[in-house]
């Protein structure tokens, strides 16, 4: 296969090859659900469906799963300010998600498992580290993982537990032997509510975050599975951890061939995180661009590098967006159907986008074809235009739709004002259409003339 994926865990671009022939196991770490999604889970959410989206269209059989975390420290917080069963704020929060999935494009994954549901799973994981000697009770009532006793520990992050262990601010506490020792198992408090409690060998409590992950994965996908893949802030310590507690209480030693991480997204040059207070929602976002737009804007940047977001960078988006959809505009295109991969620029953008998903050469891609479709004016060109757009999930929508959405206007009086526009035009009074075209330009209505008549976008 010619495909070829950077693996964090080698930190190399390697030739993917997946385990079972012809086909694709892949987790990618999902949302803890407790508040709406901010553009931060936009940026993991699209880069990740683009990687689904091109592994079947290499016609790889994939099996993609995207976890829900719907029991978590955050989330019991949030209940109890909300005064709200734990399950009633996270099945809100998931609805939300997957309002804001769709209006992303995002496609839903082969499976969405909410962590409670494998609680079972997780307490057999524990019980096989505990057996192993690789996880220990605390005095507190906790399960603690003793990274220490794993040899490997590190190789993701690559760094040393040493050089770990100096990086860490947090002193030894009285459950833990070491610091970089993490909870596999946490006792209730008697301040928590019932439904934030499990029973279990180790008394009543619930998992420990990092567990949820590598139980989902080895009910859904096995202990071997092919891609991992996550934001670049949960590589140390979440995804450290769930290798060591994976690979820990396997029998194969083997968990993820390759680990797929993507870049961060900065607000005003700065990270986005609930502590800075500087969070954005994508619901934020969506009142002023159209989920489409966010999406283009994404994928102008590799998924590994960081992108700074902006509403100038977003406007940016739409201009560049737009002028895709004005060159398809008034032509016949045909997005189904079996794609030319024998074109010289279907074969560009398929060799762009297996070496690591370079969706920023495929989008190039799609502007040379709108170049000489501005040209050209082929049907042909056209429908190869909105199928490679296809593959990245853009120009799903009508040139009209787009070029003339992004609000509520009176389509009637526009037509109107553009019939009368053109009478002035046959009286000569090029004063009064000139006005006209003004009076739209200033509610935002852009005109565009041509052979065919005149239409009108969004400006």
């Amino acid at each position: 296969m010619s495909l070829r994926i950077y693996n964090t865990l080698s930190r190399s671009v390697e030739p993917f090859l997946p385990i079972d022939p012809g086909q694709v196991r892949m987790y990618v770490c999902g949302i803890t659900i407790y508040d709406l999604c901010h553009v931060g889970h936009a940026r993991f959410l699209v880069a990740f469906d683009v990687v689904a989206r091109w592994l079947r269209t290499l016609g790889l059989q994939l099996t993609y799963v995207r976890n829900i975390t719907d029991i978590d420290d955050k989330i019991i917080r949030r209940a109890l300010e909300l005064d709200m069963p734990i399950r009633e704020l996270t099945t809100r929060m998931t609805q939300a998600m997957r309002e804001d999935m769709a209006a992303l494009g995002i496609e839903p994954p082969t499976h969405e498992p909410r962590a409670t549901e494998h609680v079972a799973g997780m307490l057999e994981l524990i019980g096989r580290l505990e057996a192993r000697g690789l996880a220990y009770r605390a005095s507190e009532g906790d399960v603690n993982f003793a990274v220490r006793k794993f040899p490997a520990y590190g190789s993701l992050s690559g760094r040393s537990v040493d050089q770990l262990r100096a990086g860490e601010r947090v002193a030894v506490a009285g459950s833990k032997d070491d610091p970089l020792d993490f909870v596999l198992w946490k006792a209730a408090k008697p301040s928590e509510p019932a439904d934030a409690k499990w029973d279990s060998p180790y008394g009543p409590g619930r998992p420990g975050w990092h567990i949820e992950c590598s139980a989902m994965c080895k009910a859904l996908l096995g202990e071997r599975f092919d891609i991992h893949g996550g934001g670049m802030d949960l590589m140390f310590p979440h995804h450290e951890n769930e290798i060591a507690q994976s690979v820990g209480a396997s029998d194969s030693g083997h968990f993820a061939n390759v680990w797929m991480h993507n870049g961060l997204l900065n607000l005003d040059n700065e990270k986005m995180s609930k502590s800075l207070g500087n969070i954005l929602t994508i619901r934020e976002v969506l009142q002023r661009h159209d989920g489409e737009t966010l999406r283009f804007f994404f994928l102008r940047t590799h998924y590994r590098s960081s992108i700074a977001f902006s509403e100038a960078n977003l406007e940016d988006a739409r201009s560049a967006l737009r002028r895709l959809y004005t060159a398809l505009d008034g032509i016949e295109a045909v997005a189904d159907g079996a794609l030319d991969w024998s074109d010289p620029r279907a074969a560009a953008f398929r060799a762009a986008m297996n070496e690591d998903f370079g969706t920023p050469e495929a989008v190039a891609i799609l502007f040379e074809l709108a170049a000489d479709l501005n040209r050209t004016r082929s049907p042909a060109t056209a429908t190869l235009l909105r199928q490679l757009g296809k593959v990245l999930g853009l120009l799903t929508q009508t040139p009209r739709d787009f070029l003339q959405g992004g609000g509520t206007v009176d389509e009637a009086m526009i037509e109107q004002r553009i019939a009368e526009r053109a009478a002035a035009k046959k009286e000569r009074d090029f004063a009064r259409a000139d006005a006209i075209r003004d009076e739209l330009a200033a509610i935002g209505i852009e005109l565009k003339d041509s052979a065919q008549g005149t239409r009108w976008v969004r400006a």
